[in-house]
């Protein structure tokens, strides 16, 4: 795997239509790490430009609870360049590119990016990307596509346009091999991959997708979009290490610690062997919860 990135702490992403008030309203008090201001799917064409205006002024208040602000934009590429205009602004840290088509569309959208950005004063690469692949044609490129440019941090399947694609039932079976296609994909990159193993579509059982979102983080997912509030706090929990996943990673470590000082790299614990892959994974899981700490930090500080 690619060296990690600097990645954000992106576990739940919120939708939230950018032209429903009552929505924008409220959308910072949902605990969503990202809140995700859609120009897309949820926004009638009639309603396009008006949404457009909406965005830097909704990017502020949406924030209000410590949440990042990503954008959902629309192809055709016409509207996707209308969209980046209105939403490359400080309030607004990604976008999420739908139906990408591949490496070089990304790089297009990467170039616009970096010159609005210029334009505005923001650092470069201050607006993230995360690549939605919805199509069998970018579903081959996925490689590719991860590696395209500095400022993809994230990569998902969209699962429902995926399938009308190919012409199959969006069902769990049906969509396991993109997805986890996608997730070698994204780490290959050093990307997070998004989304969840089956549909997010059904959640009214609770308890079933509380089950689901734990399913899907052992596949390899480190976060996921949010279509209803009652969501986010089951896959901020889901997409969280447990205390006990914490307190073995650092059994592990210390372990290690006191192995390496008598030149042992291999050793077991609770009857385990445990070498160098699985002290990484142990690592890599502390720095995962140590951020994570630090992001529930900066939200309850906003919140007062």
């Amino acid at each position: 795997m690619k060296a990690e990135k600097d990645l954000p702490v992106w576990r739940s992403l919120l939708y939230v239509p950018v032209n429903v008030e009552k929505f924008v309203d409220k959308a910072h008090t949902r605990g969503a790490d990202v809140v995700q201001l859609d120009l897309e799917d949820s926004v009638p064409p009639a309603e396009k430009a008006r949404a457009r205006t909406l965005v830097e002024a909704a990017a502020s208040r949406v924030s209000r609870g410590g949440a990042d602000v990503v954008v959902r934009i629309n192809r055709p590429l016409q509207m996707a360049v209308r969209d980046l205009e209105a939403a490359v602004c400080p309030g607004v840290h990604g976008i999420a590119v739908t139906k990408v088509e591949g490496p070089d569309h990304i790089r297009l959208l990467d170039e616009l990016v970096s010159e609005l950005e210029q334009q505005r004063g923001l650092a470069p690469g201050h607006t993230k990307f995360i690549a939605m692949i919805e199509t069998p044609r970018s579903y081959f490129d996925m490689p590719a596509i991860a590696a395209a440019c500095e400022r993809l941090v994230a990569m998902s399947i969209g699962g429902e346009d995926f399938a009308s694609e190919v012409g199959m039932e969006p069902t769990e079976e049906t969509l396991l091999l993109p997805k986890q296609t996608m997730i070698y994909a994204a780490r290959s990159a050093g990307l997070m991959p998004f989304g969840y193993i089956a549909s997010v579509a059904g959640f009214g059982d609770q308890d079933g997708f509380r089950r689901m979102v734990r399913r899907s983080r052992q596949f390899g997912f480190m976060g996921a979009s949010c279509i209803h509030p009652g969501q986010v706090a089951i896959v901020n929990e889901a997409y969280t290490p447990s205390a006990e996943e914490v307190a073995y990673a650092r059994r592990i470590i210390e372990e290690d610690r006191k192995q390496a000082a008598s030149g042992r790299g291999s050793f077991a614990v609770d009857g385990k062997m445990i070498d160098i892959p699985v002290i990484r994974r142990a690592e890599t899981l502390l720095r995962r919860h140590d951020a994570i700490i630090a992001r529930e930090a900066r939200k309850q500080a906003a919140a007062g």
